[in-house]
């Protein structure tokens, strides 16, 4: 007679669990805090303990497996009423089956890498176009200014326009809508939600349906091959390419934002490793901006960038609804249930990673193995990043170009990761730049 072991109940905290959870939200000055402590103290699955949002955590490789991979046609991705959907409405990022499918075969062709090598002239321009204005010896905010290069950057590539001359003008209504989507009050009061789609956020939707009409009108104005060229060929309404724009707008731009400006504090922090990676660009590069043909020969710059990844995952967790009732590692999923993966924990998860919290680029040196999904920045499975391939290159050409031409030294180094919309650098990176 064969017998069934029963499902578990998801694990919660218990008091003195709580308490250390709150020791670490104040040492880190983040919610990681108490994430690292719950992790820590309960292992790779445990609910979280916040009054009126109580979602199970998964951590670790085979929890990335199990969400991205195996079950991935038992979870939701779009959740209704919530601001990311709100927002993007029926972008890819918040789309499900056959509508997520078909959206993402329509801009595919826009981000395949065969576009890239196109795209590297833009983006060491719009990286020297925000240089320009930099003094010698000046003391910068590198959140505030990688920010700039990467809006300048999409909007050049993938939509086709100049965003210079809105970039004053719609700036609050682009950090707006990054802090709309970020965890805040409306995941205890979904009320909340509808609170902050104010003007800010409307000028930012007036400018993408302006785009969007003015290229509909005169096609010539832009290449066929950008994201509005493919997704217009593809058959899609202003209001369906209107939606995909402000996907990329608002999550492509934050996540690269993100990446660099860690980059920049990581190599700031660590001045031997500035200096060999910006003497490897300097001697690959010589006098000549980057090419696409140079990026291959970067391969301490490409160690230092997945190394930053590892440490500071723009996109830090993953968040999905059960559809079904699930069962994972012996634990009972009931349907309904909000399921986060933490892509963080499991990047620095000590079964996986030796010495986590160290920046060690050499772990990504040629010949390196890493166990599958314990390394996964891009997400991973049929829904990975589409634009991964797009911010790789974009990420790498900048930093390039960056320590090409200038000397960084870092001017404090009291900075923390904060969970919004993505994972950034508080209260920034500040940076003396020669």
């Amino acid at each position: 007679m064969t017998s069934v072991t029963p499902l578990k109940d998801l694990p919660c905290a218990d008091q003195t669990v709580g308490l250390k959870a709150l020791q670490g939200i104040r040492r880190r000055r983040s919610i990681i805090g108490a994430l690292e402590v719950l992790h820590r103290e309960m292992g790779d699955v445990f609910r979280l303990i916040v009054p009126g949002f109580n979602p199970v955590m998964l951590v670790g490789p085979e929890a990335a497996r199990f969400v991205l991979v195996t079950s991935r046609n038992d979870f939701r991705w779009r959740i209704d009423n919530e601001p990311i959907t709100i927002l993007l409405r029926h972008g890819v990022l918040v789309e499900d089956d056959d509508s997520h499918d078909q959206i993402r075969r329509a801009m595919h062709p826009a981000l395949h890498k065969n576009m890239l090598a196109g795209y590297t002239e833009s983006m060491w321009r719009c990286t020297d176009q925000v240089t320009q204005t930099w003094q010698p010896g000046q003391t910068l905010d590198m959140l505030v200014e990688m920010r700039k290069v990467a809006l300048l950057i999409l909007t050049d590539t993938l939509f086709g326009v100049d965003f210079s001359p809105d970039l004053k003008r719609l700036w609050t209504g682009v950090l707006r809508a990054v802090q709309y989507i970020s965890p805040g009050p409306w995941v205890l009061w979904r009320g909340f939600s509808h609170l902050g789609y104010n003007r800010h956020l409307r000028q930012v939707d007036a400018y993408l349906d302006q785009v969007v009409a003015l290229r509909r009108s005169s096609p010539a104005l832009g290449s066929p091959d950008d994201l509005i060229g493919v997704l217009m060929a593809a058959g899609m309404s202003n209001d369906l390419i209107r939606d995909q724009l402000m996907t990329m707008l608002i999550a492509g731009h934050d996540t690269s934002t993100a990446s660099l400006a860690w980059a920049l504090y990581l190599l700031g922090a660590h001045p031997d490793i500035l200096q060999q990676t910006a003497a490897e660009v300097r001697a690959v590069l010589g006098a000549q901006p980057p090419a696409y043909d140079h990026l291959p020969q970067l391969t301490l710059l490409d160690q230092v960038i997945d190394e930053v990844l590892r440490l500071y995952p723009p996109i830090h967790l993953g968040s999905r609804v059960a559809a079904t009732d699930l069962a994972f590692n012996g634990y009972r999923i009931p349907a309904g249930m909000r399921v986060l993966y933490s892509i963080y924990l499991t990047q620095r998860h000590p079964a996986y990673w030796p010495e986590p919290e160290r920046f060690i680029p050499a772990r990504f040196a040629k010949g390196e193995k890493h166990v599958p999904y314990s390394y996964l920045p891009f997400g991973g499975g049929p829904r990975n990043c589409v634009g991964a391939a797009f911010a790789g290159v974009e990420t790498k050409v900048v930093l390039a170009r960056l320590l090409q031409q200038f000397d960084f030294t870092l001017m404090r180094d009291d900075v923390h990761p904060h969970m919004g919309a993505t994972l950034e650098p508080r209260p920034g990176v500040f940076i003396q730049v020669k």
